[in-house]
């Protein structure tokens, strides 16, 4: 994620997507999304000790997270309105390389894209 780019830092802002928004699983992660406000897409990532016992795996495990929803940045903008999206890492996502976490993400989102064209909410 670059420096500029908004993100969820405070615990109170990842309990509200938690709480108020939609939960999607994929293969290597578990996204929670819910709609904002803000104009842009904000991200935040969980890689929990549960998941990965040693430091380093649980930091390469969010750069994969973060470099992925960077490169679906054009998959993103086509999605109307933005979201915060909270993606917590699965234990399997250290086993593939970055091209697979893309497809899983991609998925994700299409499937968001799905229910706002269908107009279900996913926090209204």
């Amino acid at each position: 994620m670059l420096s500029g780019r908004p993100k969820l830092r405070k615990s109170s802002e990842f309990r509200s997507v938690y709480e108020g928004g939609k939960r999607l699983d994929g293969r290597f992660m578990t996204a929670f999304v819910r709609r904002n406000d803000s104009g842009h897409h904000r991200l935040g990532i969980t890689a929990s000790k549960r998941v990965a016992r040693r430091a380093v795996d649980r930091n390469r495990m969010k750069r994969v997270l973060r470099e992925m929803f960077r490169l679906s940045e054009m998959t993103l903008q086509a999605l109307e309105p933005h979201y915060d999206w909270v993606l917590n890492a699965k234990r399997s996502l250290l086993k593939v390389k970055l091209a697979d976490s893309l497809e899983d993400f991609q998925k994700i989102a299409a499937t968001i894209a799905r229910d706002g064209r269908d107009r279900r909410s996913l926090n209204e």
